[in-house]
């Protein structure tokens, strides 16, 4: 049996310490193991050598599903073929996925992996259905586990949607544009300076 390139990925996914106020979410449960073939699915997609580095995971879209911008909306039309949705999902769509993935619609080219700096799912503390920001630690925690993606998918180009992604990954030796993260307010923004990259040649 040939190695997985992917297994110290997972070790370092699951080796990241978990507080009260974020949720890990490919733990050794059913819901684990479902998020994880989700997204051994997603990697395996034909796809640019360009990974969009977001912030974290949020309650409405990557929780559900296990794969970055990916809601159960996206999972229904079929973004990404054969993943697998609960029963109840615990919300049916995600703003951030839409935009995401209303602007590939209009890429040019074979389409890029997204990865969230931090993958755990920072919630205010006692609600896990809501979405905190990641403290600089934990986006600092989380940089070795995107570099070891990029090392195992031979990632050749990085872009950080949203400062803090651009400032972990430049901590970690890796310089990555940076363009708006499509939450509270940035969509049209965040379509137009991801399909410039695109249009410039650039990715």
């Amino acid at each position: 049996m040939s190695e997985d390139p992917l297994a110290r990925f997972f070790d370092l996914l699951r080796a990241l310490p978990e507080p009260v106020d974020a949720e890990a979410l490919y733990g050794d449960d059913a819901e684990g193991r479902r998020r994880e073939r989700n997204l051994r699915r997603y990697f395996a997609m034909p796809r640019a050598s360009v990974l969009l580095l977001g912030e974290a995971p949020g309650w409405r879209g990557m929780t559900v599903t296990g794969v970055p911008f990916v809601s159960a909306r996206e999972a229904d039309a079929g973004v990404v073929p054969g993943l697998e949705l609960p029963e109840h999902p615990q919300a049916p769509w995600e703003a951030s996925s839409r935009v995401v993935w209303a602007t590939l619609r209009q890429w040019k080219g074979p389409i890029p992996l997204s990865w969230p700096v931090y993958p755990l799912h920072p919630f205010v503390a006692g609600d896990p259905r809501s979405n905190r920001t990641p403290r600089p630690a934990e986006v600092r925690a989380g940089a070795p586990v995107a570099l070891e993606l990029i090392r195992a998918l031979r990632i050749e180009t990085v872009v950080a949607v949203g400062r803090k992604a651009q400032g972990a990954i430049a901590s970690a030796g890796l310089g990555a544009p940076a363009i708006r993260h499509p939450a509270q307010g940035g969509a049209a923004l965040f379509a137009e300076q991801l399909l410039e990259l695109n249009r410039s040649g650039r990715l």
